[in-house]
């Protein structure tokens, strides 16, 4: 079953004199519990595709369906509460709020959409264990390093049980070490809570924790690559570089 479907999807800017095409004719569908990298060269739409497929920039053209629901029905307080109860984000910056502990932040979606929090202690604690953090719940920001505030921002991405987690750049704001713990933790919620991921990244290690990585280039999906669950990460990072060799040449 899709999670997400977009069909002949685009997105143009308009800057007076010239239209900027960000994205043309995109087709795209997720899998539930499926995860997907999105690749490509800077300004190749990766960044845009996942803005209009989390409901933050509207489309030119085209449709998008989320979890069963058409955007382009739904007004914009329905797309906010779609938003809010149906997608995670993760963003390179980890957006935490300082004044708050690593689980009053975890939770914060939760409070935001009047829900009880402690209707959710159970699974706040599996995620707390997930990411490592159980010891660590009560520590402000300011006392956690870089790769834990980044774990505690995919955490809150996890705690709503979303349709689907959005992540761009998760590893940008981290060195390359840490930036795999945070995608082996993506890739634990996927095989682990069956949760459906979406990760834009330029990272081809990164990339090479996905089952599927779209490639994109001038605004158009130019080649995919389909991984069997057997497949070592060895294998899927060699055939990651030699495809992005070649759409570059």
């Amino acid at each position: 079953m899709s999670v997400l479907e977009t069909k002949e999807l685009n997105k143009r800017y308009d800057l007076g004199k010239q239209v900027v095409k960000a994205l043309e004719k995109v087709n795209f569908i997720v899998e539930q519990g499926e995860f997907v990298a999105i690749m490509g060269p800077s300004g190749s739409g990766k960044s845009t595709l996942l803005h209009l497929i989390g409901g933050l920039e509207q489309p030119s053209d085209g449709e998008i369906t989320l979890n069963g629901q058409r955007l382009s029905l739904m007004k914009d307080k329905q797309i906010t509460l779609l938003r809010r109860r149906n997608i995670g984000f993760v963003f390179q910056f980890f957006n935490l709020l300082p004044t708050l502990s690593a689980q009053e932040n975890i939770t914060l979606p939760l409070v935001i959409d009047g829900k009880n929090v402690r209707n959710y202690r159970n699974r706040l604690d599996t995620i707390l264990e997930l990411i490592g953090l159980t010891d660590r719940r009560d520590h402000k920001p300011e006392q956690l390093s870089g790769g834990e505030q980044q774990r505690v921002a995919l955490a809150r991405a996890l705690i709503t049980e979303p349709a689907i987690v959005l992540a761009d750049e998760p590893t940008g704001n981290l060195d390359s070490k840490t930036g795999m713990v945070i995608m082996q933790l993506l890739r634990r919620s996927c095989d682990e809570l069956g949760q459906t991921i979406v990760v834009v990244t330029h990272d081809p290690r990164a990339a090479s924790t996905a089952d599927r990585v779209v490639f994109l280039r001038d605004g158009l999906v130019a080649d995919e690559i389909r991984f069997e669950s057997s497949t070592d990460t060895a294998q899927k990072l060699h055939v990651i570089i030699d495809k992005i060799e070649k759409l570059e040449a």
